[in-house]
Formats: structure tokens, C-alpha cells, sequence
């Protein structure tokens, strides 16, 4: 009777052993929100992983992971978030670039045609931003209003969203008249058709250059890691407005 229980005890713990080396959790940039989902479906069409995603504002899961959340690859909005988590010894490899993040403005109003010198005007009471304390989309809209001499103008319209994907949600409700976001989001089949938006000039702005960083060494989470800078990966990016170089 003994000898059965403690085989069991084993097979059990021989199980989870087994299902943990198949699960992983990846912290991803708000912006990634519907590209990461078309990711794991490409990836899970040939490796049985599970991948349970984490979303929020790059700064954010920066602070989590430095605190010690047990996240496998953390997938930011730019390069010195990453950098920062491997400066905090965190980090199993320095992060690498997967694609380029484009911005756009965007309305859900039939009536705003969106346009960075409309910002000023009496039609335009709120606009949405992700904070750029923490998202690097927020930044770039910052420094974009900056670069056209509007930030100072429009500083008590801005309405601060955590993360990209809460900047999102005040436009497509209508409770920011217009406001700054990825283009991924905007492109995405759940956003297709909802109102209007326009790419941010690239030369306005600094290049959201996206990286990503491997936290923990196992094979599910390196198989994934890998995924996410192959030709496959990049059809991904590219079908939902990235720049892939």
C-alpha cells in the first residue's frame, strides 16, 4: 500500500512537473493586445504551449518583474523598459527589437476629422493619452504636441489612460472626443470601422523601437522567445501595422 501511494505521490508531481514545463506567462505591452492573440495562434499550431498573457503599460510590468512576478519573456513598447529589467539582473540575455510601433490620432466621432492643429479648437474638450509616465506611446504623444507647440495649449484637455489600451477606451466610447494610440489597435478587427484616425507623421516623433526580453530559462519559454523574431512572427506584426525591418 505504501509503495503504491508514494508512485502516485510521484506520477503527480511528475505531472505538474510536466504541464509547468508547458505553460509559460508573458507580460506584454498594452499595444500588443490583439497582435499577441494572433501570435499564440500561430505559435500553438505547432507547439503545445500554454502561453497566459499579461497585459499593461510597459512601466508597469517593468515595476512587477523588478518586484519578482513570475513572468517567463516580458514583450515591451520599447527598448528601455527591457533594458532596465536586464540592468536589475533579471534578465536571462540583453532584449532584442521584434518591430517598430507606428502612432496615429483617432476619433470615434462622425463629425471630428482628425488633425493634430484641431486639438485647440472649441469642438475638442478632451483627448486621451496613455500616461507617459509609464507607456511609450504616451511619450511620443507627448513629445509630438511638444514638436508642434500645442502641449502647453491643450494640457488641461489631456486625459491619462494606465496603459494604451485605457487611452483606447476613452476614444472608441466617446469619452475623449479624439486622442493618441497604436496604430495596431486601430487596425484591429474589434476596432475596424470605428470612427476615424491618421498616422502620426514619423519624423514627429522618436522610432518606438519594441524589444523584447527572455526572464527565465525553459524550454517552452525559449521556444516562444524565439517565435517571436521569425518570418512567421514578422507577417504578424506586419498585418497589424508594424514596422518590420
Amino acid at each position: 500500500m505504501k509503495q503504491r501511494l508514494l508512485l502516485l505521490v510521484c506520477a503527480l508531481f511528475l505531472y505538474i512537473g510536466m504541464n509547468a514545463q508547458n505553460k509559460i506567462t508573458v507580460a506584454v505591452a498594452a499595444n500588443m493586445q490583439y497582435a499577441i492573440e494572433a501570435l499564440k495562434s500561430a505559435f500553438n499550431k505547432q507547439h503545445k504551449v500554454q502561453i497566459d498573457v499579461v497585459l499593461g503599460a510597459s512601466g508597469k510590468l517593468t515595476q512587477q518583474i523588478i518586484a519578482g512576478a513570475p513572468f517567463d519573456i516580458f514583450i515591451s513598447a520599447d527598448t528601455a523598459f527591457p533594458a532596465k529589467v536586464q540592468a536589475a539582473g533579471m534578465a536571462v540575455a540583453g532584449p532584442k527589437t521584434y518591430a517598430q510601433g507606428i502612432l496615429v490620432l483617432w476619433t470615434a466621432r462622425a463629425d471630428i476629422k482628425p488633425d493634430i492643429q484641431l486639438l485647440t479648437g472649441n469642438k475638442i474638450s478632451h483627448i486621451a493619452i496613455a500616461n507617459p509616465a509609464t507607456a511609450p506611446y504616451g511619450t511620443a504623444a507627448v513629445n509630438v504636441m511638444k514638436k508642434y507647440k500645442l502641449y502647453e495649449k491643450v494640457a488641461a484637455k489631456l486625459v491619462r489612460g494606465e496603459s494604451i489600451t485605457q487611452a483606447s477606451q476613452y476614444i472608441a466610447s466617446g469619452n475623449a472626443e479624439i486622442g493618441f494610440t497604436a496604430k495596431s489597435i486601430v487596425i484591429a478587427d474589434a476596432m475596424k470601422g470605428k470612427g476615424h484616425w491618421v498616422e502620426i507623421r514619423q519624423e514627429d516623433y522618436a522610432p518606438i523601437k519594441q524589444a523584447a526580453v527572455l526572464l527565465k530559462d525553459n524550454a517552452a519559454a525559449n521556444e516562444f522567445y524565439g517565435f517571436l523574431f521569425s518570418a512567421q512572427a514578422k507577417r504578424v506584426f506586419e498585418e497589424f501595422g508594424y514596422i518590420v525591418r
